[in-house]
Order: C-alpha cells, then structure tokens, then sequence
C-alpha cells in the first residue's frame, strides 16, 4: 500500500518505512504527527483518488529530525549600472519517516508485520529460539557466579600451609648438601687402603711361578732299579 500526500506546497509518493525530508514543520523530533492531504491511496489493484483529498484516509509519520538544506546562492547581476547582488539561502526542513497508513479500517503497517512474519522461515524460528535460550542461560550462569564467590576465603588456610612448607625446604637442601659432601669424602680416604691388597695379590702369581720347575717329577730310570 502507497499513498502521495501534500505539504510545504509539494507532493510526495510515500510508503511505510519512507524517510523524506519536508518543508519546516511546527513539530518536535520524537513526536508523531498525522498528515490528513492525502491525494490517493493504491493497494494492490484498487486505488481510490481524491477530489482533492481522499476522505477517511490518513498517513501517521514521526518527526526524526529538523534540518538546514543545502545551501544555494543566488547573484543578481545589472549590466552598465553597477550593481551585483548575492545571496545565499539554506531551507529549514523537517525529516519525516512513514510509520502507518490507514484507510477505511485498513492500515498498512499491520499488513506489513504480518507480511513479514509469514516470510520468516523455520530455520529463523529456530536461531532465535536458540538466541533466547543462549541469553537465558548467561543469566544464570552469572547468577551463579556470583553466588560461588564467598566461598573463596576458605582456601587461604591452604595457602598459608603451603608456604610454610616453602619456608623448611632450604634448611633440607643444606643438610643434603652436607650429607653428599661427606659421602664423597670417606670413599676418597678408604681408597688407599684397598690398593694395597691389589698389590700383594699381583705378586703373588710371580712367587707360585718361580717355584713351578721344583716341584716337577722325576723319572725312574734302569740305575734306580
């Protein structure tokens, strides 16, 4: 459904959702305005024209903004009398967006909202389904948070345990220490000692091998018997 409306002295073809800018109007942005000069109304196939003004018919819009045009200049120029003029000029305006049009009963806004829930699909449906429930759950989920945050004094004991702990593990690397040096230091005195045998050991072999060719038997010769 479209509708052409007149204000300022000019016509425009509006729709809902249109934003246009208008001739200064005596309205404040925020507002909602009805704009009863409405030339004709068309939806679908029918239209209805008015003569000048289609009775029964209105166009809701609201006041977005008051603005300045762009400037324009004008410059007056008279041959051989010496005398040039310009100005320059911006317009007040009013910018407008369309948000209902109604006729007999009829409004178009309603015809659009339903028309654009029919064309939502399954699949949209669902993503937002999914997006509600996303959101409900964060709720909770901070909700619970913040519940669980007192209960966190209750490790500081256990920290405390823990650095006491800390606080005796040097003295027992110092006294490792000293046990490491003193074990190094008695098999270093005890290896004299067991040399020593090492070397007796040695020459014992040599005598038990000078003695060898005493120690072999005689044959018995033809004398001896």
């Amino acid at each position: 459904m479209y509708a052409v409306i007149e204000t300022g002295g000019k016509q425009y073809r509006v729709e809902v959702g249109t934003q246009l800018e208008v001739e200064l109007l005596d309205a404040e942005p925020g507002k909602t305005i009805t704009l009863d000069r409405v030339l004709l109304v068309a939806d679908g196939d029918q239209a209805s024209i008015g003569q000048p003004v289609v009775s029964g018919a209105q166009v809701s819009a609201e006041v977005v903004s008051q603005i300045r045009g762009p400037k324009t200049i004008s410059f007056k120029y008279r041959p051989k009398a010496r005398s040039r003029v310009k100005k320059g000029h911006r317009q007040e305006l009013t910018v407008l967006r369309i948000s209902d049009i109604v006729l007999g009963g009829k409004s178009a806004a309603a015809d659009s909202k339903k028309a654009a829930d029919a064309a939502k699909t399954e699949r949209l449906r669902l993503e937002e389904a999914a997006a509600a429930q996303a959101k409900k759950d964060a709720e909770l989920a901070a909700k619970l948070a913040v519940t669980a945050e007192p209960s966190k004094p209750a490790a500081k004991p256990a920290k405390a345990a823990a650095k006491k702990t800390t606080t005796k593990a040097p003295a027992t690397k110092a006294s490792a220490k000293t046990d490491a040096a003193s074990a190094k230091a008695a098999p270093a005195k005890a290896a004299p000692a067991a040399k020593k045998p090492a070397a007796k050991a040695k020459a014992a072999p040599t005598e038990s091998k000078a003695d060898a060719p005493a120690k072999k038997p005689t044959r018995a010769t033809k004398k001896d018997e």
